[in-house]
């Protein structure tokens, strides 16, 4: 089978949906079929009219030798825009300004940017439920927090499918003493929530290691030293692959923080890892997929409530080593074969 994988990104962006999409690419291709990756615009603010045109009239019926393209599986928005009779969207998220972190985004805007953006809103809502509804064979969430969303807005059904950890060479080199977290720095990770909870009395002597780079770098290191932190803590700002497999094989555990993640990637490769994952519960994505006592801790979304979470796993390496286990073996029951078996079915919703 011919096999079109869709995703819009902006320019010079890197995410997990691209993650996501390259894996999904290269486990059709392991099952026998023919892929490939159509990465499409997604434009800024006041610029969205032209993104979404620019997927719909994307050609993804033929490939580029004339034979014609099979099935399409569409991401995030305006990816699911493009046309295709045999289209299953995959989703990880709409413009999340204009649904669920709507109140957060308008509280920022002057009084006339409001009234505009709330126009744009309402034709999002509108041209987002007519494309997921009628014009798509199938629509899978990536967590059942998407899942919650599309039902919240636009009452739009959906089946739950995870996405296993991208084709990587994990391995557990064992538990050492430090904990890592490995995000983009933008405000919804709530790293700095990580650093006033290693700034706690409970987590002294918790020692981390902070991976990734993004727009709350700056702060986030200011934040470091203000909370005399730098001895403990170690920030290594954006990392390749290789180096990411290594920090998960050797760390103690994963801390991933983050405040309605859609999916949240990392929880998966840490437990391809061994390694459990400590979060948050309104973490969304990886609040769902981590059990508390069996695949990792699941706490409040305080300092004082994750400092204690990361004092425990830090000063109890047989704890780290049993919920590592159970990560490891949630770990296998989200496997590539199967997600791609569920992605190719061709009965309509």
């Amino acid at each position: 089978m011919k096999v079109a994988v869709v995703t819009s990104s902006p320019p010079l962006s890197e995410g997990g949906h691209l993650v996501i999409a390259r894996s999904v690419v290269d486990a059709l291709r392991e099952a026998g079929h023919d892929a490939g990756l159509i990465v499409t615009p997604q434009n800024r603010f006041g610029r969205q009219a032209s993104a979404y045109l620019a997927n719909w009239l994307t050609d993804v019926g033929v490939a580029h030798d004339g034979s014609p393209i099979d099935h399409v599986i569409s991401f995030r928005y305006p990816s699911y825009a493009v046309r295709h009779p045999r289209h299953v969207v995959w989703l990880n998220h709409r413009m999340r300004e204009y649904y669920d972190l709507w109140d957060r985004f308008q509280a920022t805007l002057s009084t006339r940017a409001r009234v505009k953006e709330r126009v744009r809103r309402r034709i999002l809502h509108r041209v987002d439920t007519y494309l997921l509804t009628r014009r798509v064979t199938r629509v899978f969430a990536q967590s059942a927090t998407i899942q919650r969303r599309l039902l919240r807005f636009g009452n739009i059904p959906a089946d739950v499918l995870y996405p296993p950890a991208p084709p990587r060479p994990y391995r557990c080199d064992g538990y050492g003493p430090e904990l890592f977290a490995v995000s983009r720095l933008t405000p919804l990770k709530r790293i700095d929530l990580l650093v006033a909870a290693l700034a706690e009395p409970a987590a002294a002597g918790v020692r981390c290691t902070i991976a990734g780079d993004g727009e709350e770098a700056p702060r986030i290191r200011q934040l470091v030293r203000d909370r005399g932190l730098e001895s403990r803590v170690t920030l290594l700002g954006a990392v390749d692959a290789a180096t990411l497999v290594s920090r998960l094989a050797s760390c103690r555990a994963v801390v991933f923080p983050a405040f309605e993640e859609d999916y949240g990637l990392v929880t998966v490769e840490a437990f391809a890892s061994g390694k459990a994952v400590i979060t948050c519960r309104d973490s969304g994505g990886p609040a769902e997929l981590v059990r508390d006592g069996e695949t990792g801790l699941v706490c409040d979304p305080t300092p004082a409530s994750l400092a204690a979470a990361l004092s425990r796993l830090a000063a109890d390496q047989g704890l780290a080593e049993r919920l590592g286990a159970g990560a490891a073996a949630a770990s296998r029951e989200i496997s590539w074969p199967r997600t791609v078996e569920r992605l190719l079915l061709q009965d309509a919703r």
